[in-house]
Order: C-alpha cells, then sequence, then structure tokens
C-alpha cells in the first residue's frame, strides 16, 4: 500500500470513528454565567450539568455552624421543590453538594466558590459565605424543571458590606409576619441588614392642625412605660427578639430604630412636657430634663442585661430633622446627639445616626469614631465633609432610593432601570465617590409611610418593595462592577425568580397569563389552595343571591376580606389592613347574577353581568380647607383561602391572572 493510500485508509478510519471532520475540530460550547441576583462576579463555564438525585445528600463537616447552612439548605429545597436533602457528616460521593470551609483572602468575609462537576463543591472562608452561596444554588435551580446546575466554577464576594432596608413601621403598622416574611425575602437576595423604624407621626395639616389629634405611634412593648405602645399595632417584646433571631439564622441583621429628638409626637402624647412648645411637639424639649430622663429609661429597658431587646451590634438612636432656627438649639441638639451615641455604646451597641450635622452645624462636638451616619440628604449632611469628620456612611440618598406611597413626592415606585444602569452606593444624591471607598459601608432604600391613613396596604407596599430590592441588591452588592445584561433582560428575567422559599407575598399563582383555578361549586366555609392572589387578577363567579346578614363574609385569607354584605351597608365590599371599601352595588334575594372583580395596583374593578359597575380606584381626600390633599388607596389582593359562613348558592368560579 503506498503512502497515500495509507492516508487515505486512516483518514476513513478516523472519519468512521469521529464523524466529520469539521465536527471533530468544532469545541462544544461552554456553559455561559447563569442567572443569579445579585449577579456572580467570576465565572468559569465548562460542558455539562449537574442534576440532582434522589440520592443527592449534603455533605459537610461537624461544624455546628455548618450543620445549621446545611440543614437551611435542605429545608429550603424542600419548600421550593419538594423532595428534601439528607444532611450528613463524612465523605462525600458523586452526586452530592459539599459545603466546606477554606481560607481565601479575596473572598472576604462573605464571599463563596462554587464549582460543579459530578459533585457541587461549594467553599467559603465563613459560614455567612457558605449562606449566600446556597442562596445562589437555589436561585439557579429554580429556573429549570429538573434543578439542573450548569458545571463551572464561580467566585463572588460583595464590594459593600451593608446592604439594606429601612421600613417604617410607626406610621403604618407593619405587622410580624410581613417582617419575618422580608427577612426571608431580603436573605434570598443577599440583602442583610432590615431597619426598623420604630415611631414617627403624622403631619399636623390632616389633623386640623391639632397635635393632640395628630396621629402619632410607638410600636415596641414598653414595661417602664406601660400604654407607651400603640394601640392598633405593636411588637411584643418576645416577638421582637424572636424576629432578630430568624434574621440571625440567615445572617440579616435587624436595627431598631427609636427616633428622636423629632418625630417623637407618640413621646408627648404619652407624656405632653416631654414636647416643644415652640417647634412642636413632634420635637422633644431639648431643655427639659425630663427628656433625657425619659429617653434614658427607654433606650436602658431596650439594651441592659445579658440578653437585651435589641440583640444585634447597631441600635440606630435618629437625629434627623429637628429645628435650626436658633444657634442655642443647635448646640442642644448637638449635645443631644453625642449624648445619646455615647449612651447606646455604654450598652456595648455601634450606634448609627442620620446624618444632619451639616443642617445642625455648630461648635459642641459630637463623636465620630465607630459612628455610623446614614447619609439621606446632602442639605442635612454633606457627604465629603462627613467623610473628612470620619464618619463610616450609609448610601440611602432620598433623591433616589426613598419610596413614599401615593404621595406625590420622592418616588411611590423605584426608576429601577435608572438605578440599575446608573447607581450604586458610591452616589450620594449626585455627590460622587470612588467605588469602595472605605468610607462607604454600603447602601439601603426606604419606604416611608408618611401619609397616615391612605388605605395603602401592606401588600401595596411589598409591590413597591419586591422589584426594587431585586434591583438594588445587584448594585448593592457589586457596585459598578454589576449589571452586565442589559436592563430589559434583567427585568424580564428577574420575575422567573421566587421570592424566596415558602414566601409569596405578591400572591403570585402560575407562571403566566390565563386561568390557574376553578371550582364548581364554592361551598360555605370550604377551602381553596391558595391564600390569594395578587393584582393583575380577574375572580369571576355565579351568584344564586340569597339574603345575607351584615358582615357576610364571601372569601377571606389571613389579610383581607370580600363581603358579600359588608358590615355597616351590607353592600359587595372588601377590608383589609383596617380600611373598609364598598361599591356602589348589593346582592338582592332572588337575583342571578355573574360577578367579576378585577384588580391591580391602581384600583379594584366590580362588574355584574358583564358591565362595569363601580371602580374603586385613587381618589383624592382634602383637608385643611382644602390646602392639603391625600390620596386614597383602594386596592386588593383577592383572599381566597377560605369561604365564608354565606347562605346564597357561588357556583362556576374562575380565577384568572391577567399578566
Amino acid at each position: 500500500m503506498t503512502r497515500n493510500m495509507k492516508k487515505l485508509a486512516l483518514l476513513a478510519s478516523l472519519l468512521a470513528i469521529f464523524g466529520p471532520l469539521g465536527a471533530l475540530a468544532a469545541p462544544k460550547a461552554s456553559n455561559p454565567k447563569p442567572f443569579v441576583i445579585p449577579e456572580i462576579k467570576s465565572w468559569q463555564g465548562s460542558q455539562g450539568d449537574f442534576v440532582p438525585a434522589a440520592s443527592t445528600r449534603i455533605v459537610c463537616a461537624g461544624d455546628e455552624a455548618l450543620l445549621r447552612v446545611a440543614r437551611q439548605l435542605s429545608d429550603d429545597w424542600a419548600e421550593l421543590f419538594g423532595p428534601r436533602m439528607e444532611v450528613t457528616t463524612g465523605r462525600a460521593a458523586k452526586g452530592d453538594i459539599v459545603l466546606s470551609l477554606k481560607a481565601d483572602k479575596q473572598l472576604g468575609e462573605e464571599g463563596y466558590a462554587i464549582r460543579t462537576t459530578d459533585r457541587v463543591a461549594v467553599t467559603a472562608p465563613t459560614a455567612e459565605g457558605l449562606y449566600w452561596a446556597t442562596r445562589t444554588l437555589l436561585q439557579i435551580a429554580e429556573q429549570t424543571p429538573d434543578r439542573r446546575l450548569p458545571c463551572g466554577s464561580m467566585r463572588d464576594w460583595p464590594d459593600y458590606a451593608l446592604r439594606g432596608l429601612m421600613i417604617d413601621c410607626g406610621r403604618k403598622f407593619i405587622p410580624m409576619p410581613f417582617l419575618r416574611d422580608w427577612v426571608k425575602i431580603m436573605a434570598y437576595y443577599k440583602m442583610n441588614a432590615l431597619q426598623i423604624h420604630l415611631n414617627d407621626n403624622g403631619f399636623k395639616q390632616y389633623y386640623g392642625n391639632d397635635w393632640d389629634k395628630t396621629y402619632a405611634a410607638f410600636r415596641l412593648e414598653s414595661e417602664t412605660f406601660p400604654g407607651l405602645a400603640a394601640r392598633d399595632g405593636s411588637y411584643s417584646k418576645r416577638e421582637f427578639v424572636e424576629l432578630q433571631k430568624l434574621a440571625e439564622e440567615r445572617f440579616v441583621e435587624i436595627i431598631p430604630e427609636i427616633d428622636a429628638p423629632a418625630h417623637t409626637l407618640a413621646f408627648s402624647h404619652y407624656k405632653p412636657e416631654l414636647g416643644s412648645k415652640e417647634y412642636g411637639m413632634d420635637h422633644m424639649d431639648l431643655f427639659n430634663p425630663e427628656t433625657y430622663r425619659f429617653l434614658d429609661a427607654l433606650f436602658k429597658e431596650y439594651l441592659e442585661g445579658d440578653e437585651p431587646v435589641f440583640r444585634g451590634r447597631t441600635v440606630h438612636i435618629g437625629t434627623d430633622e429637628y429645628s435650626n432656627k436658633d444657634p442655642e438649639v443647635v448646640e442642644k441638639f448637638r449635645a443631644f446627639t453625642d449624648r445619646y451615641i455615647r449612651y447606646v455604646e455604654g450598652f456595648g451597641k455601634q450606634a448609627a445616626v442620620w446624618g444632619s450635622l451639616t443642617h445642625a452645624a455648630g461648635k459642641t462636638p459630637v463623636k465620630v469614631d465607630d459612628v455610623v451616619m446614614f447619609a439621606w440628604s446632602n442639605g442635612y449632611a454633606d457627604p465629603k465633609a462627613m467623610k473628612e469628620l470620619g464618619y463610616k456612611l450609609v448610601s440611602i440618598p432620598d433623591g433616589y432610593l426613598y419610596i413614599v406611597p401615593a404621595a406625590g413626592y420622592y418616588y411611590d415606585y423605584l426608576n429601577t432601570r435608572m438605578l440599575y444602569e446608573k447607581w450604586t452606593p458610591a452616589n450620594i444624591n449626585g455627590v460622587q465617590f470612588e467605588e469602595r471607598d472605605p468610607a462607604i459601608l454600603g447602601g439601603m432604600f426606604a419606604v416611608w409611610n408618611d401619609h397616615c391613613g391612605n388605605g395603602i396596604s401592606t401588600r401595596d407596599i411589598h409591590d413597591r418593595l419586591f422589584p426594587a430590592l431585586q434591583t438594588l441588591s445587584v448594585k448593592m452588592w457589586s457596585g459598578a462592577e454589576a449589571a452586565t445584561l442589559p436592563f430589559e433582560a434583567f427585568d424580564e428575567r428577574r420575575t422567573l425568580l421566587s421570592e424566596a422559599p415558602g414566601v409569596n407575598l405578591a400572591g403570585r399563582i402560575g407562571t403566566g397569563p390565563g386561568k390557574v383555578y376553578e371550582a364548581r361549586e364554592v361551598a360555605a366555609g370550604s377551602r381553596t389552595p391558595h391564600r390569594e392572589i395578587g393584582y393583575g387578577y380577574r375572580v369571576e363567579f355565579d351568584l344564586d343571591c340569597a339574603e345575607e346578614k351584615p358582615g357576610t363574609v364571601l372569601f377571606r385569607s389571613p389579610d383581607a376580606v370580600v363581603y358579600l354584605a359588608d358590615p355597616v351597608r351590607g353592600m359587595l365590599g372588601f377590608a383589609r389592613d383596617g380600611y373598609l371599601n364598598t361599591f356602589s352595588w348589593r346582592p338582592l334575594p332572588g337575583e342571578h347574577v355573574r360577578i367579576a372583580i378585577e384588580g391591580d395596583n391602581r384600583a379594584t374593578r366590580l362588574f355584574v353581568d358583564g358591565r362595569l359597575v363601580d371602580e374603586l380606584d385613587i381618589r383624592d381626600l382634602w383637608f385643611n380647607e382644602g390646602k392639603a390633599r391625600m390620596r386614597d388607596v383602594r386596592t386588593l389582593a383577592f383572599p381566597l383561602a377560605e369561604a365564608g359562613d354565606f347562605r346564597s348558592r357561588v357556583t362556576n368560579l374562575e380565577v384568572h391572572r391577567l399578566k
């Protein structure tokens, strides 16, 4: 055989084994970077996938901190996907998820590394880093039906140590279950600080310009001052401690805030001599010794002892928006701020304050070392000047990150496109710092419930907070290096992720528009598989009307009630968050009608036999002889958990998701 014939024979053999030369030459594509919120910093893809099986175990050393993370992963996996993974110690095998601690300076306190081959190897310098890694695994797994994880290696760590949310519970009571769910949501997106604003008050122009009638609340049980906690909603010490323990398990810090010496009308309602006759009863009198005796005792109640009510490292003492009209008052305010920084530190805590020292410029020294300042308004605290003084700053710029629901100022919904494309914690209301400047601890966004009594529900608050959190998680974790996807792609893909394992405050049913539940007949007292359906829904049913007593419930959940006959006028209506809304229609005995109720984040609509009968949208309420306007929001996340005790016949129930 000639040399050329041998070459041809060899080529034929290779073709028979490997196929055409083009196929032999073309390498397989590497796996693209998985979509995770916040975005993974470093990814090196390989080929293939790890598909969890019934035999997949979570393996770690016997260290209690690691076992806690492993058990949490197992619980959350079961909550999201059904099967529970066994948690074990010892030698790992093919098909396992392995958690281990490993020193790595680049990863810092919160970073982690994951290498996925025939097993998933998760390493981190700390248990906290391992926990964040498990959030990454869960988010990737929930995006495919078989929970597959792409093979490859990732490394991830945050650029900012503090990533959080401040929620105003003073002007609107936020029930504890909502706060507990939000701890879980924050943890799922690697946000690690929840500030709870425990006291505040409304604006007196909505209450006849009378401080005595103006709404005010303090939300935490006090044994030192019985009756101080608001009657319309407050937290017991025990449940507040339990909230902090839940957060600690998920590496989220609860930062309690008692805001003083302004925003303190709840205190002067309780003890009138605490209020300032000159600057308003929502200002404490800084020249009255009783002010200091009261606040000393209040802070002490929550800070003293081996097991204090305020468990975390940081306690926020407020110190914002006090009058600066009189230089003597400014010096007194500065002395007040310094006093309570040191007072809180005396209990072993770190003090946090709202930035106010540009507004309150003066000579009285205010402690700087180890004090965290929340930089919210450049006019109240110039961030560059505060850095020069030596404060550690939390970037919470009001011009970018303040939500005030339905108020007509600041943001109703944050501008997530702008934030995703342009903002990082290094930008404080247009003052630009270098990325990862050591003076910037991180960022927070806030929801302020300024307009007490404006109809806003916790579901409305959630509707505003959740897309903002998903967006800001990206920017607070990685700053300018984040957001490599175009905003449109990010905004579409973020909706594919859960709020958190076991959490569905948005009331999502199904994955897209269409009928998501139906029942041929709804018997009184019966239950459905769903707690509620959130905004963008249509619920319709046939109703054979009977005589109903006032207060007869059609459907209820722990959050809302729909009435066949409301308790006041016997109209079709609904109640949630302490607000009763009624349609201009009532069922009459003997009628047969087809009812449909539609709801979104702006209005709730009633259709009878296909005709729009009433629309409860956002309306204007006027106060103070027409000088003060408040928006009244009449939305409803439709409750489905349980049918009421009605006499009418309800048939052909259909629940539709509209978007």
